[in-house]
């Protein structure tokens, strides 16, 4: 072994943990989780047997299909969150509906873990939005300053100003400023609003 093989393997380790991260990101990851593991309680508690001893305790009920069937669904619902985003909204109510419909099939919702996780998993798929990232790219951030009236001045824009026609008897030109909500122009009759001419 040489001294390089830890450099490399905490390189193909780094670079594997952020590429998990970057599809983690991706996707409604931890929806996907809790429900995956909620459906697993619901499925597996009515077909467990518990040794105590020489004594075998079994939970079955005579809904223990309905149960399976639930538990199965959870987990493949799970698995659409993580890889098929566009169905998340369907998905997430699913799970819901599911996780609802456990707690008289299937052992309180499998003791009310399933339930649960079945629960936050749904609610957290129908929550999650994808991240837009060519609006954020398209749109340049700007500075915005408030002006007097407390509504947003754009910084980025320059004031213009337009010489006018004074009035008939050959007076100097008067400028006229661009209209803006937080300063309206004067017509000097003391209210404010567009120039009257």
């Amino acid at each position: 072994m040489s001294a390089e093989t830890p450099v490399q393997s905490a390189g193909h380790f780094t670079r594997a943990r952020l590429r998990f991260r970057d599809w983690r990101g991706n996707r409604p990851f931890w929806a996907g989780l809790f429900t995956l593991l909620g459906g697993v309680p619901i499925a597996y508690f009515p077909y467990a047997t518990f040794k105590l001893g020489n004594m075998s305790l079994a939970m079955a009920t005579t809904a223990g299909a309905g149960s399976l069937i639930i538990g199965v669904l959870l987990i493949t619902l799970g698995l659409t969150m993580w890889f098929q985003q566009a169905t998340r909204i369907f998905a997430g109510v699913a799970a819901i509906i599911l996780g609802l419909v456990s707690l008289v099939v299937s052992n309180i919702g499998g003791f009310i873990i399933g339930f649960l996780l079945s629960l936050i998993g749904g609610a957290l798929s129908v929550s999650w939005m994808p991240r837009d990232e060519s609006a954020e790219g398209a749109r340049p951030k700007r500075s915005r300053k408030h002006g007097p009236g407390g509504h947003a001045k754009d910084d980025t824009a320059p004031a213009e100003t337009a010489p006018i026609a004074g009035p008939a008897d050959g007076g100097a030109p008067t400028p006229v400023q661009p209209y803006s909500e937080s300063a309206p122009a004067d017509n000097g009759s003391g209210h404010g609003g567009y120039r009257a001419d």
